[in-house]
Protein backbone atom coordinates (compact mmCIF):
# COMPACT_ATOMS: atom_id res chain seq x y z
CA UNK A 1 0.00 0.00 0.00
CA UNK A 2 1.37 3.36 -0.75
CA UNK A 3 3.12 5.18 1.93
CA UNK A 4 1.65 8.32 2.24
CA UNK A 5 -2.22 8.50 4.15
CA UNK A 6 -5.43 10.28 2.96
CA UNK A 7 -7.69 10.12 6.06
CA UNK A 8 -11.52 10.27 5.98
CA UNK A 9 -14.64 9.15 8.04
CA UNK A 10 -17.70 8.25 5.89
CA UNK A 11 -19.98 5.47 6.10
CA UNK A 12 -21.87 4.17 3.44
CA UNK A 13 -24.80 1.87 3.64
CA UNK A 14 -25.32 -0.62 0.86
CA UNK A 15 -27.98 -2.27 -0.04
CA UNK A 16 -27.80 -5.61 0.61
CA UNK A 17 -27.56 -8.39 -2.25
CA UNK A 18 -29.35 -11.52 -1.91
CA UNK A 19 -26.72 -13.78 -2.67
CA UNK A 20 -26.07 -17.29 -1.41
CA UNK A 21 -23.48 -18.83 1.58
CA UNK A 22 -22.27 -21.53 3.72
CA UNK A 23 -20.61 -21.46 7.20
CA UNK A 24 -17.45 -22.13 8.20
CA UNK A 25 -17.85 -24.16 11.90
CA UNK A 26 -17.75 -24.69 14.73
CA UNK A 27 -20.63 -22.48 15.74
CA UNK A 28 -22.60 -23.39 19.14
CA UNK A 29 -26.00 -23.65 18.35
CA UNK A 30 -27.15 -26.28 21.37
CA UNK A 31 -26.05 -29.33 23.28
CA UNK A 32 -25.61 -31.34 20.06
CA UNK A 33 -24.49 -29.13 17.60
CA UNK A 34 -22.05 -30.02 14.65
CA UNK A 35 -19.93 -28.16 12.61
CA UNK A 36 -20.62 -26.65 9.35
CA UNK A 37 -17.20 -27.52 8.18
CA UNK A 38 -17.60 -25.82 4.27
CA UNK A 39 -16.88 -22.10 3.37
CA UNK A 40 -19.18 -19.70 2.66
CA UNK A 41 -19.69 -19.91 -1.32
CA UNK A 42 -22.40 -19.91 -4.16
CA UNK A 43 -22.79 -22.58 -6.08
CA UNK A 44 -19.30 -24.02 -6.83
CA UNK A 45 -17.45 -21.49 -5.59
CA UNK A 46 -14.02 -23.26 -3.73
CA UNK A 47 -12.97 -23.02 -0.43
CA UNK A 48 -9.52 -22.06 -1.00
CA UNK A 49 -7.31 -23.69 0.80
CA UNK A 50 -4.75 -21.48 2.58
CA UNK A 51 -2.41 -23.89 2.47
CA UNK A 52 -1.77 -23.38 -1.43
CA UNK A 53 -2.31 -19.32 -0.85
CA UNK A 54 0.78 -19.59 1.86
CA UNK A 55 2.70 -21.76 -0.60
CA UNK A 56 2.55 -18.49 -3.00
CA UNK A 57 3.92 -16.28 -0.13
CA UNK A 58 6.49 -18.67 0.64
CA UNK A 59 7.87 -18.43 -3.10
CA UNK A 60 7.99 -14.47 -2.57
CA UNK A 61 9.74 -14.44 0.55
CA UNK A 62 12.21 -16.95 -1.31
CA UNK A 63 12.19 -14.88 -4.28
CA UNK A 64 13.20 -11.79 -2.02
CA UNK A 65 15.43 -13.72 -0.25
CA UNK A 66 17.66 -14.29 -3.48
CA UNK A 67 17.49 -10.75 -4.82
CA UNK A 68 18.34 -8.10 -1.78
CA UNK A 69 15.68 -9.09 0.16
CA UNK A 70 13.23 -7.13 -1.31
CA UNK A 71 10.60 -7.38 -4.55
CA UNK A 72 10.42 -3.38 -5.46
CA UNK A 73 10.09 -1.51 -8.56
CA UNK A 74 12.82 -1.67 -10.72
CA UNK A 75 14.90 -4.43 -8.51
CA UNK A 76 15.51 -8.17 -9.99
CA UNK A 77 12.93 -9.71 -7.28
CA UNK A 78 9.81 -7.59 -8.61
CA UNK A 79 10.61 -9.27 -11.81
CA UNK A 80 11.23 -12.41 -10.72
CA UNK A 81 8.21 -12.08 -8.65
CA UNK A 82 5.88 -11.43 -12.39
CA UNK A 83 7.83 -13.90 -13.87
CA UNK A 84 6.45 -16.65 -10.72
CA UNK A 85 2.85 -15.62 -11.11
CA UNK A 86 3.05 -15.22 -14.89
CA UNK A 87 3.96 -19.23 -14.99
CA UNK A 88 1.49 -20.34 -13.15
CA UNK A 89 -0.77 -18.39 -15.18
CA UNK A 90 0.24 -20.03 -18.31
CA UNK A 91 -0.01 -23.02 -17.11
CA UNK A 92 -3.24 -23.04 -15.73
CA UNK A 93 -4.53 -21.83 -19.36
CA UNK A 94 -4.87 -17.99 -18.93
CA UNK A 95 -3.66 -15.76 -21.75
CA UNK A 96 -0.98 -13.51 -20.13
CA UNK A 97 0.19 -10.26 -21.12
CA UNK A 98 2.92 -8.56 -19.75
CA UNK A 99 2.63 -4.61 -20.22
CA UNK A 100 5.81 -2.69 -19.71
CA UNK A 101 6.71 1.34 -18.54
CA UNK A 102 9.03 3.01 -17.31
CA UNK A 103 9.31 5.08 -13.66
CA UNK A 104 11.90 6.25 -12.08
CA UNK A 105 14.73 5.45 -14.51
CA UNK A 106 13.67 1.71 -14.13
CA UNK A 107 11.32 -0.64 -16.09
CA UNK A 108 7.96 -1.96 -14.44
CA UNK A 109 5.71 -4.46 -15.62
CA UNK A 110 1.86 -5.31 -14.94
CA UNK A 111 0.59 -8.85 -15.75
CA UNK A 112 -3.02 -8.93 -17.18
CA UNK A 113 -4.42 -12.36 -17.18
CA UNK A 114 -7.91 -12.96 -19.08
CA UNK A 115 -9.87 -16.15 -18.65
CA UNK A 116 -10.91 -17.55 -21.75
CA UNK A 117 -14.81 -17.12 -22.27
CA UNK A 118 -17.46 -14.89 -21.13
CA UNK A 119 -18.75 -11.67 -22.66
CA UNK A 120 -16.47 -9.38 -23.04
CA UNK A 121 -18.24 -6.66 -23.24
CA UNK A 122 -19.22 -7.08 -19.42
CA UNK A 123 -15.74 -7.44 -17.40
CA UNK A 124 -15.33 -8.33 -14.20
CA UNK A 125 -11.69 -7.47 -13.10
CA UNK A 126 -9.22 -8.56 -9.93
CA UNK A 127 -6.42 -7.25 -9.10
CA UNK A 128 -3.54 -6.39 -6.49
CA UNK A 129 -0.30 -4.87 -6.24
CA UNK A 130 2.66 -7.46 -6.27
CA UNK A 131 5.54 -4.93 -5.59
CA UNK A 132 7.08 -4.39 -2.37
CA UNK A 133 8.92 -1.58 -0.95
CA UNK A 134 12.54 -1.66 -0.83
CA UNK A 135 12.98 -2.24 2.96
CA UNK A 136 11.55 -5.39 3.00
CA UNK A 137 9.96 -8.45 0.99
CA UNK A 138 6.35 -7.30 1.39
CA UNK A 139 4.41 -10.71 2.01
CA UNK A 140 1.79 -8.94 3.97
CA UNK A 141 2.03 -6.07 1.76
CA UNK A 142 1.13 -6.90 -0.88
CA UNK A 143 2.12 -10.23 -1.04
CA UNK A 144 -0.92 -11.84 1.14
CA UNK A 145 -3.38 -9.99 -1.93
CA UNK A 146 -1.56 -11.07 -4.85
CA UNK A 147 -1.22 -14.56 -3.79
CA UNK A 148 -4.68 -14.64 -2.88
CA UNK A 149 -6.04 -13.48 -5.74
CA UNK A 150 -3.59 -16.34 -7.96
CA UNK A 151 -4.78 -18.79 -5.96
CA UNK A 152 -8.44 -17.72 -7.07
CA UNK A 153 -7.66 -17.69 -10.59
CA UNK A 154 -6.46 -21.34 -10.10
CA UNK A 155 -9.39 -22.45 -8.43
CA UNK A 156 -11.10 -20.59 -11.55
CA UNK A 157 -9.01 -22.98 -13.84
CA UNK A 158 -9.13 -26.19 -11.83
CA UNK A 159 -13.06 -25.53 -12.19
CA UNK A 160 -13.30 -24.98 -15.75
CA UNK A 161 -15.18 -22.11 -14.92
CA UNK A 162 -17.53 -21.30 -17.68
CA UNK A 163 -18.39 -17.52 -16.50
CA UNK A 164 -21.66 -15.59 -17.95
CA UNK A 165 -18.88 -12.07 -17.25
CA UNK A 166 -15.17 -12.11 -18.55
CA UNK A 167 -13.32 -12.71 -15.40
CA UNK A 168 -9.92 -10.70 -16.08
CA UNK A 169 -6.94 -10.63 -13.14
CA UNK A 170 -4.33 -7.73 -12.64
CA UNK A 171 -1.05 -7.84 -10.94
CA UNK A 172 0.14 -4.38 -10.66
CA UNK A 173 3.45 -2.42 -10.59
CA UNK A 174 5.17 0.62 -8.80
CA UNK A 175 1.67 0.91 -6.31
CA UNK A 176 4.56 2.02 -4.21
CA UNK A 177 5.53 4.78 -6.17
CA UNK A 178 1.62 5.97 -6.05
CA UNK A 179 -0.29 3.61 -8.16
CA UNK A 180 1.91 3.54 -11.14
CA UNK A 181 1.14 0.70 -12.74
CA UNK A 182 -2.82 0.85 -12.45
CA UNK A 183 -2.94 4.25 -13.45
CA UNK A 184 -0.54 3.33 -16.71
CA UNK A 185 -2.95 0.02 -17.76
CA UNK A 186 -6.37 2.51 -16.98
CA UNK A 187 -4.40 5.03 -19.90
CA UNK A 188 -3.72 2.68 -22.44
CA UNK A 189 -7.40 1.43 -22.60
CA UNK A 190 -9.82 3.07 -24.52
CA UNK A 191 -12.50 5.04 -23.23
CA UNK A 192 -15.02 2.06 -24.47
CA UNK A 193 -12.88 -0.30 -23.14
CA UNK A 194 -13.09 0.89 -19.53
CA UNK A 195 -16.69 1.07 -19.90
CA UNK A 196 -16.84 -2.66 -20.66
CA UNK A 197 -15.27 -2.91 -17.27
CA UNK A 198 -18.59 -4.03 -14.56
CA UNK A 199 -16.58 -3.87 -11.45
CA UNK A 200 -12.64 -3.81 -10.01
CA UNK A 201 -11.99 -5.43 -6.87
CA UNK A 202 -8.90 -4.60 -5.12
CA UNK A 203 -6.84 -6.62 -2.26
CA UNK A 204 -4.09 -4.80 -0.77
CA UNK A 205 -3.13 -6.81 2.63
CA UNK A 206 -5.69 -9.57 3.76
CA UNK A 207 -3.28 -11.14 6.09
CA UNK A 208 -2.26 -8.70 8.71
CA UNK A 209 -1.28 -10.21 11.71
CA UNK A 210 -3.45 -7.86 14.16
CA UNK A 211 -5.84 -8.27 12.02
CA UNK A 212 -9.48 -6.38 11.17
CA UNK A 213 -12.43 -7.18 8.31
CA UNK A 214 -12.30 -3.56 6.47
CA UNK A 215 -15.01 -3.73 3.60
CA UNK A 216 -14.29 -0.56 0.87
CA UNK A 217 -17.51 0.99 1.29
CA UNK A 218 -17.10 3.05 -2.58
CA UNK A 219 -19.51 0.91 -4.40
CA UNK A 220 -23.23 0.27 -2.55
CA UNK A 221 -23.49 -3.39 -4.27
CA UNK A 222 -19.84 -4.54 -4.22
CA UNK A 223 -19.79 -3.00 -0.64
CA UNK A 224 -22.93 -4.77 0.38
CA UNK A 225 -21.59 -8.16 -0.89
CA UNK A 226 -18.91 -8.49 0.90
CA UNK A 227 -20.37 -7.18 4.23
CA UNK A 228 -22.64 -10.17 3.74
CA UNK A 229 -20.26 -12.55 2.48
CA UNK A 230 -18.92 -11.88 6.28
CA UNK A 231 -22.23 -11.64 8.16
CA UNK A 232 -22.82 -15.12 6.95
CA UNK A 233 -19.63 -16.18 8.53
CA UNK A 234 -20.55 -14.46 12.08
CA UNK A 235 -17.25 -11.34 11.34
CA UNK A 236 -18.31 -8.09 11.66
CA UNK A 237 -16.97 -5.18 9.33
CA UNK A 238 -16.10 -1.58 9.16
CA UNK A 239 -15.71 0.61 6.20
CA UNK A 240 -11.86 0.90 4.91
CA UNK A 241 -11.22 4.63 5.73
CA UNK A 242 -6.78 3.75 6.02
CA UNK A 243 -6.11 3.16 2.93
CA UNK A 244 -8.54 5.14 0.75
CA UNK A 245 -7.09 6.05 -2.39
CA UNK A 246 -3.86 5.07 -1.54
CA UNK A 247 -4.27 1.43 -3.23
CA UNK A 248 -4.87 0.52 -6.83
CA UNK A 249 -8.26 0.72 -7.09
CA UNK A 250 -8.05 4.62 -6.96
CA UNK A 251 -7.33 5.22 -11.04
CA UNK A 252 -10.76 2.70 -11.76
CA UNK A 253 -12.59 4.84 -8.98
CA UNK A 254 -11.52 7.61 -10.50
CA UNK A 255 -12.23 6.41 -14.40
CA UNK A 256 -15.68 6.18 -13.42
CA UNK A 257 -15.38 2.21 -12.65
CA UNK A 258 -17.61 0.59 -9.35
CA UNK A 259 -14.75 -0.99 -6.67
CA UNK A 260 -14.99 -2.63 -4.12
CA UNK A 261 -12.23 -4.75 -2.25
CA UNK A 262 -11.10 -5.87 1.21
CA UNK A 263 -8.26 -5.25 3.93
CA UNK A 264 -6.97 -6.25 7.00
CA UNK A 265 -5.20 -3.29 8.29
CA UNK A 266 -2.02 -1.37 8.14
CA UNK A 267 0.09 0.64 10.39
CA UNK A 268 -3.35 2.13 12.65
CA UNK A 269 -3.95 1.22 15.78
CA UNK A 270 -6.32 -1.59 16.59
CA UNK A 271 -9.09 0.21 18.99
CA UNK A 272 -10.32 -1.92 22.22
CA UNK A 273 -13.61 -1.80 20.43
CA UNK A 274 -11.91 -3.29 17.31
CA UNK A 275 -10.38 -5.85 19.60
CA UNK A 276 -13.39 -6.61 21.32
CA UNK A 277 -15.27 -8.04 18.24
CA UNK A 278 -12.06 -9.38 16.31
CA UNK A 279 -9.27 -10.38 19.02
CA UNK A 280 -6.20 -9.21 18.67
CA UNK A 281 -4.01 -7.09 20.69
CA UNK A 282 -5.74 -3.66 21.50
CA UNK A 283 -2.90 -0.32 20.93
CA UNK A 284 -1.21 -2.57 18.29
CA UNK A 285 -0.72 -1.66 14.47
CA UNK A 286 -2.70 -4.15 12.56
CA UNK A 287 0.68 -4.44 10.80
CA UNK A 288 3.40 -3.45 13.06
CA UNK A 289 5.86 -4.49 10.14
CA UNK A 290 4.28 -2.23 7.58
CA UNK A 291 6.61 -1.10 5.22
CA UNK A 292 9.64 -2.55 7.49
CA UNK A 293 12.07 -5.61 7.18
CA UNK A 294 9.92 -7.80 9.21
CA UNK A 295 7.17 -8.34 6.67
CA UNK A 296 8.29 -11.24 6.01
CA UNK A 297 6.35 -14.57 5.88
CA UNK A 298 6.01 -14.71 9.47
CA UNK A 299 4.06 -11.46 9.22
CA UNK A 300 0.46 -13.61 8.24
CA UNK A 301 -2.51 -14.47 10.29
CA UNK A 302 -3.31 -17.30 8.78
CA UNK A 303 -7.03 -17.11 9.70
CA UNK A 304 -7.85 -13.51 8.09
CA UNK A 305 -5.76 -14.92 4.75
CA UNK A 306 -8.19 -17.77 5.01
CA UNK A 307 -11.31 -15.70 5.17
CA UNK A 308 -10.38 -12.97 3.09
CA UNK A 309 -9.01 -15.55 0.12
CA UNK A 310 -12.37 -17.61 0.35
CA UNK A 311 -14.40 -14.44 0.14
CA UNK A 312 -12.62 -13.31 -3.15
CA UNK A 313 -13.81 -16.62 -5.02
CA UNK A 314 -17.00 -16.18 -3.68
CA UNK A 315 -17.23 -12.71 -5.06
CA UNK A 316 -15.43 -13.60 -7.96
CA UNK A 317 -18.07 -16.66 -8.74
CA UNK A 318 -20.97 -14.19 -7.67
CA UNK A 319 -19.78 -11.23 -10.17
CA UNK A 320 -18.69 -13.44 -13.06
CA UNK A 321 -22.28 -15.00 -12.97
CA UNK A 322 -21.50 -18.90 -13.01
CA UNK A 323 -23.40 -20.54 -16.06
CA UNK A 324 -22.79 -24.01 -15.71
CA UNK A 325 -25.64 -25.81 -14.40
CA UNK A 326 -25.32 -26.66 -10.72
CA UNK A 327 -25.98 -30.59 -10.35
CA UNK A 328 -29.06 -32.31 -10.41
CA UNK A 329 -30.47 -33.27 -6.88
CA UNK A 330 -33.59 -34.36 -5.17
CA UNK A 331 -34.90 -31.49 -4.08
CA UNK A 332 -37.49 -31.37 -0.73
CA UNK A 333 -39.69 -27.70 -0.03
CA UNK A 334 -41.60 -26.33 2.34
CA UNK A 335 -43.17 -22.99 1.16
CA UNK A 336 -46.01 -22.45 3.95
CA UNK A 337 -45.23 -19.06 5.63
CA UNK A 338 -44.49 -19.10 9.29
CA UNK A 339 -45.07 -16.34 11.28
CA UNK A 340 -41.80 -14.62 13.39
CA UNK A 341 -42.50 -13.45 17.03
CA UNK A 342 -40.65 -10.47 17.25
CA UNK A 343 -38.35 -11.01 20.65
CA UNK A 344 -40.04 -14.24 20.60
CA UNK A 345 -39.44 -17.91 21.05
CA UNK A 346 -37.89 -19.50 17.83
CA UNK A 347 -40.35 -21.03 15.29
CA UNK A 348 -40.30 -23.94 13.27
CA UNK A 349 -40.71 -25.26 9.62
CA UNK A 350 -41.01 -29.18 8.94
CA UNK A 351 -40.18 -30.60 5.90
CA UNK A 352 -40.14 -34.54 5.51
CA UNK A 353 -37.60 -36.53 4.10
CA UNK A 354 -38.50 -39.57 2.13
CA UNK A 355 -36.99 -42.14 -0.20
CA UNK A 356 -33.59 -41.51 0.00
CA UNK A 357 -30.66 -44.29 0.91
CA UNK A 358 -28.37 -43.64 3.96
CA UNK A 359 -27.18 -40.78 5.56
CA UNK A 360 -27.11 -37.13 4.16
CA UNK A 361 -24.44 -36.03 1.89
CA UNK A 362 -21.65 -33.90 3.17
CA UNK A 363 -22.76 -31.13 1.06
CA UNK A 364 -26.57 -30.11 1.96
CA UNK A 365 -28.23 -27.33 0.41
CA UNK A 366 -30.37 -25.42 2.44
CA UNK A 367 -31.82 -22.50 0.83
CA UNK A 368 -33.54 -20.37 2.98
CA UNK A 369 -35.72 -17.52 2.51
CA UNK A 370 -37.11 -15.48 5.13
CA UNK A 371 -38.98 -12.01 4.99
CA UNK A 372 -38.14 -10.18 7.90
CA UNK A 373 -37.43 -6.15 8.58
CA UNK A 374 -33.84 -6.53 10.57
CA UNK A 375 -31.77 -9.97 9.52
CA UNK A 376 -29.33 -8.52 12.28
CA UNK A 377 -31.54 -10.27 15.08
CA UNK A 378 -32.17 -13.51 13.26
CA UNK A 379 -30.74 -16.99 14.24
CA UNK A 380 -31.41 -19.33 12.17
CA UNK A 381 -30.66 -23.29 12.56
CA UNK A 382 -31.19 -26.67 10.32
CA UNK A 383 -32.50 -29.39 12.71
CA UNK A 384 -31.87 -32.72 11.71
CA UNK A 385 -34.43 -35.71 12.31
CA UNK A 386 -31.84 -37.25 14.88
CA UNK A 387 -32.26 -33.45 16.93
CA UNK A 388 -28.08 -32.37 15.53
CA UNK A 389 -28.75 -28.41 15.47
CA UNK A 390 -26.45 -26.56 12.47
CA UNK A 391 -25.67 -23.06 13.13
CA UNK A 392 -26.64 -21.52 10.07
CA UNK A 393 -27.03 -17.73 10.56
CA UNK A 394 -25.91 -15.97 13.77
CA UNK A 395 -27.32 -12.69 14.65
CA UNK A 396 -24.99 -10.10 14.06
CA UNK A 397 -24.70 -6.00 13.41
CA UNK A 398 -26.35 -6.28 9.95
CA UNK A 399 -28.53 -3.78 9.16
CA UNK A 400 -30.32 -4.77 5.89
CA UNK A 401 -33.82 -7.04 5.70
CA UNK A 402 -34.43 -10.18 4.28
CA UNK A 403 -32.53 -13.34 4.43
CA UNK A 404 -32.29 -15.32 1.06
CA UNK A 405 -29.22 -16.84 1.13
CA UNK A 406 -28.49 -21.15 -0.09
CA UNK A 407 -26.14 -22.95 3.01
CA UNK A 408 -23.80 -26.30 2.84
CA UNK A 409 -23.71 -28.26 5.56
CA UNK A 410 -21.74 -31.72 6.30
CA UNK A 411 -24.53 -33.71 7.08
CA UNK A 412 -23.15 -36.59 6.42
CA UNK A 413 -23.87 -38.62 9.79
CA UNK A 414 -27.35 -38.07 9.91
CA UNK A 415 -29.70 -40.41 8.17
CA UNK A 416 -31.11 -38.47 5.08
CA UNK A 417 -34.68 -40.00 5.87
CA UNK A 418 -36.81 -38.33 8.48
CA UNK A 419 -38.03 -34.76 9.84
CA UNK A 420 -35.78 -31.71 9.21
CA UNK A 421 -36.73 -28.24 10.32
CA UNK A 422 -35.94 -25.25 10.02
CA UNK A 423 -35.28 -23.36 13.63
CA UNK A 424 -35.38 -19.51 13.53
CA UNK A 425 -35.96 -17.09 16.46
CA UNK A 426 -35.84 -13.03 16.18
CA UNK A 427 -33.62 -12.05 19.08
CA UNK A 428 -33.98 -8.71 19.19
CA UNK A 429 -37.05 -6.29 19.30
CA UNK A 430 -39.05 -4.01 17.50
CA UNK A 431 -38.94 -6.34 13.92
CA UNK A 432 -41.51 -8.07 12.17
CA UNK A 433 -41.17 -11.60 9.88
CA UNK A 434 -42.19 -14.59 8.59
CA UNK A 435 -40.45 -17.58 7.20
CA UNK A 436 -41.56 -17.73 3.36
CA UNK A 437 -40.11 -21.03 2.10
CA UNK A 438 -37.15 -23.21 2.47
CA UNK A 439 -36.04 -26.29 0.48
CA UNK A 440 -33.42 -29.08 0.87
CA UNK A 441 -31.69 -30.19 -1.95
CA UNK A 442 -29.66 -33.41 -1.72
Amino acid sequence: MLQHALRRSAFAAGAALAVTAALVGPVAASADTRDVTSSQTVPGAPDIPVANVKAHLAQLQSIANANGGNRAHGRSGYKASIDYVKGKLDAAGFTTTLQSFSYGGSTGWNLIADWPGGDASHVVMVGAHLDSVSAGPGINDDGSGSAGILETALAVSRAGLKPAKHLRFGWWGAEEYGMVGSQKYLNSLSAADRSKIDGYLNFDMIGSPNPGYFVYDDDAKLDALFRTYFSGLGVATEPETEGDGRSDHAPFKNAGIPVGGLFSGADYIKTSAQAGKWGGTAGVAFDRCYHSSCDTSANIDDTALDRMTDAIAYAVWTLSGESTPPPGGTVFENTADVAIPDAGAAVESPITVTGRTGNAPAALQVAVAVKHSWRGDLVIDLIAPNGTAYRLKNSGNDSAPDVDATYTVNASAVAANGTWKLRVQDVGPQDTGYIDSWKLTF
